[in-house]
């Protein structure tokens, strides 16, 4: 293996592994996070499941977890062979997988913040009041959980870009140097 394509490897499993890490992190503290008020003598509990796009975001986050988790096994295993990428299909795969989860990730985030500036803000048009001036931690907390959301996203979009870097290297430049000019 080249020394590029070495560091190309070290730095698709540390953002492998770290947006796992955030995903994971970013999930824990959405589905965590409840706040009990009483309203009248009635107590109403605030969870992430009276969101669903808080929901879809969990759902979403997990899955870019275990993809990411797995993807980095499949880095380590390939660092230690040795070996890069192995054929055309299997690239295509992996960059296919890749950019789904990243458009999953976008989507879940555009979800919840959506929802979350709702909740932050209302919408007196509609009648919709600021649910967050009656369940400030629980809106905090999301808001963290949404932040790290954020970062993992982000990195899974660079994962793809180097997983497209991956697929049309083999598609690559070489073939037409080595070939005899007109």
């Amino acid at each position: 293996m080249k020394l590029n394509e070495r560091k190309v490897r070290l730095t698709e499993l540390i953002l492998r592994c770290l947006v796992c890490a955030l995903a994971l992190v970013a999930a824990v503290l959405i589905v965590t996070d409840t706040q009990v008020r009483e309203i009248f003598t009635i107590q109403k509990k605030a969870k992430y499941t009276d969101m669903k796009a808080l929901v879809f975001l969990v759902v979403v986050n997990g899955i870019a977890a275990a993809y990411s988790l797995v993807h980095a096994v499949r880095c380590v295993v390939g660092m230690m062979k040795g070996s890069v990428l192995f054929s055309k299909p299997l690239a295509w795969a992996i960059f296919s997988g890749d950019q789904a989860i990243a458009y999953l990730t976008v989507a879940g985030l555009a979800a919840a913040a959506q929802s979350a500036a709702f909740a932050k803000l209302g919408q007196p048009e509609l009648q919709w009041m600021k649910i967050c001036t009656m369940y400030g931690k629980f809106c905090n907390q999301v808001g963290e959980g949404i932040g790290v959301a954020l970062l993992a996203s982000i990195g899974m979009v660079l994962i793809s870009c180097i997983s497209a870097l991956g697929l049309f290297r083999l598609y690559g430049g070489n073939k037409a140097r080595q070939s005899p000019r007109w």
